[in-house]
């Protein structure tokens, strides 16, 4: 498990990964453990497309068998959106990490992760 030197990079290749948020812990974003690459995530957006419900967030990044939070059930109103991530804020994934969202209930929370794919 290496990541590459970002300073000597060949490649950065723009991405957007989006789902729907299930009420248990779904990787959004992954980067195999034998990718070569880093991945620069820039932006995590959650938007509740729920009419009546408000809903919790739990966002984290898993390596290995930990998984450590970045936001810790944050709710998200109704017809809302929340940032939980911008580019004033990045975190680079190593190979064998992953980011991971929960939601408190399905099917009221969608994620959009705008990252940059460098190797």
């Amino acid at each position: 498990m290496a990541a590459p030197n970002i300073v000597n990079v060949s490649t950065i290749t723009a991405k957007t990964a989006m789902q729907a948020v299930t009420a248990s812990a779904a990787s959004i974003l992954s980067n195999s453990s034998s990718s070569g690459k880093v991945l620069k995530v820039n932006t995590i957006i959650i938007s509740n497309v729920d009419s009546t419900n408000s809903a919790d967030i739990t966002i984290d990044i898993y390596r290995s068998t930990t998984a450590i939070r970045i936001v810790n059930t944050v709710t998200v109103p109704i017809k809302a959106s929340f940032t939980a991530l911008d580019k004033s804020t990045v975190i680079y994934l190593e190979e064998g990490d992953s980011i991971r969202v929960t939601a408190s209930a399905a099917n009221r929370l969608e994620a959009i992760v705008s990252y940059e794919e460098i190797s």
